[in-house]
């Protein structure tokens, strides 16, 4: 019997009376990777943290190799051998990427008896750890300008920096492209090929099949299957972590797409970030943007609502031209965008869940000549809000949004544009960060969206999503339009092969 590397042994955790880790058992053996999987709430962060050494478990032990493991800090976790890959990454965007690899364990040397920082040996070891994951980047450049995707992967520097003997992934692909994602990959197989136990937390099943040796499921505070990963199917897996079955992970939708326009983009352009946009949504269509990591799609969903400037070309709206170019007047002219960043761009995290839906709308409930707020009106239709999407919270009046898991934060972003009856929603990254069951929930959201006669502009890095979701995807590459697919014309082979071709020259997407 191979002796597993880390072991949780009857793991009992409650907050205020309410368990939320219940007698979980499992272990993870060295030289190999499990996948740890469960919906948001299910209490996966919560034993990664007692792991950590954030929070102690009331009740049950946790042994490292053997030995019994109780760190009193994350510092002490560290030096234990055990290293996070978070999924909020923690690094300082000012400081250096060689400053974030060794801010609590920088080479030393000294200088007539005084201590010093080694800045010669600090960036002779920076290289090494970002050549061993693939970075070509020079050390001293600050981490505030490396790209989402670049960042990751000095968060997985500074982890390998610890020489770990568990390292824990927690949903490390979401900010990755394709290409870095299978370079991740490779780095994943390289760490368990050195003995190191892994464990992989991921939303995303796919890619818990491809990396994964074992697999845990955790529901509601307890292990509720395991096993070998060959033993699982997607289907298995969704029952297990949700308690039921989903027939169909993207709902069937039975409307159709209008004739009329919803939004267009005619030659829309801004040196350096995208040229020649041309494009139609349909009102009650799902229109998909695939690409890569910096193909410019984030970038034009800003320009669409206004958020960045463009310097040539039209935005239409319902026909009519764009009135203004600011986030203000797009919400007059009834456009929703949903950023891929919800914690920085999307929502106050203080404020209530209710104060979160009611943000935008605010000024229609205002009468008179003082503006005062129509609060009976206002609430009644909050509550509504919130029940179209189906928010899970203990009290939305009172109950801050960051307490809710990201699925239903997600929901309350999605809340927010329904109160203001938006009839165009640019979503950037829906059900990023987001566990099966909630996507589930956001795709029957969208359905209804598009049911109701909204236009949807659907930006994800996810294939699978955009081809079970949209009724045409847009591929765009290095600030353009490549192609534009229509449902029939569907496959991962095809839009990733337009996704990583060579520049071709000109909008192949057209204006369709």
């Amino acid at each position: 019997m191979i002796e597993a590397m880390l072991e949780f042994d009857q793991i009992y955790k409650s907050f205020s009376g309410v368990p939320v880790l219940r007698g979980v058992s499992f272990g993870a053996e060295a030289g190999r990777v499990l996948g740890l999987v469960g919906e948001n709430g299910a209490g996966k962060s919560t034993l990664m943290n007692i792991l950590g050494g954030v929070l102690r478990a009331d009740a049950g032990a946790v042994r490292l190799a053997g030995a019994a493991h109780e760190p009193a800090s994350p510092a002490e976790a560290a030096r234990r051998g055990v290293a996070f890959i978070h999924q909020e990454l923690n690094l300082f965007p000012n400081l250096s990427i060689a400053e974030n690899l060794f801010i609590t364990s920088f080479p030393r040397r000294r200088l007539l008896g005084l201590p010093l920082v080694d800045r010669r040996a600090s960036r002779a070891r920076a290289e090494e750890l970002l050549a061993a994951v693939d970075l070509r980047v020079p050390p001293g450049r600050l981490v505030g300008e490396l790209a989402p995707g670049e960042r990751q992967l000095v968060e997985i520097a500074k982890a390998l920096s610890l020489d770990a003997r568990v390292v824990i992934f927690d949903e490390p692909t979401t900010s990755l492209t394709a290409p870095e994602t299978e370079r991740l990959f490779g780095l994943i197989m390289r760490l368990r090929g050195q003995g190191r136990a892994l464990i992989y937390i991921s939303h995303i099943l796919g890619d818990i099949f491809r990396v994964c040796d074992d697999v845990v499921v955790l529901r509601d505070g307890e292990v509720v299957g395991g096993g070998r990963a060959g033993e699982f199917t997607q289907e298995r897996l969704i029952s297990l972590m949700v308690g039921r079955t989903l027939d169909q992970l993207f709902p069937p939708r039975e409307s159709r797409p209008a004739p009329e326009p919803a939004l267009e983009a005619l030659g829309l352009s801004q040196p350096g970030v995208v040229e020649e946009i041309n494009f139609t949504l349909h009102r009650g269509e799902v229109l998909g943007i695939a690409g890569l990591m910096g193909a410019g799609r984030s970038e034009l969903a800003r320009i669409l609502f206004g958020l960045d400037p463009h310097a040539r070309g039209e935005i239409l709206i319902g026909g009519v031209a764009a009135r203004g170019n600011s986030p203000r007047a797009r919400i007059r002219d009834g456009v929703a965008f949903l950023s891929e960043n919800r914690r920085e761009d999307g929502m106050l995290a203080e404020a209530s869940v209710d104060d979160n839906i009611a943000l935008v709308a605010l000024p229609a409930y205002a009468r008179g000549g003082a503006a005062l707020i129509d609060r009976g009106r206002l609430e009644a239709d909050v509550a509504r809000a919130a029940e179209r999407v189906r928010v899970k919270s203990a009290s939305r009046a009172r109950q801050p949004v960051k307490r809710l898991s990201g699925g239903n934060q997600q929901k309350v972003v999605l809340a927010k544009w329904l109160l203001a009856d938006s009839a165009v929603f640019i979503l950037d990254e829906p059900t990023r960060g987001v566990d099966v069951g909630a996507k589930h929930e956001i795709y029957r959201i969208v359905n209804d969206l598009a049911g109701r006669g909204a236009g949807v502009l659907l930006i994800s890095s996810e294939i699978e999503e955009l081809i079970g979701m949209c009724d045409r995807i847009m591929v765009m590459r290095r600030g353009r339009i490549r192609a534009t697919l229509a449902r029939e014309a569907f496959s991962r082979e095809e839009l990733l092969r337009l996704a990583l071709a060579p520049e071709a020259g000109g909008n192949e997407g057209g204006h369709a």
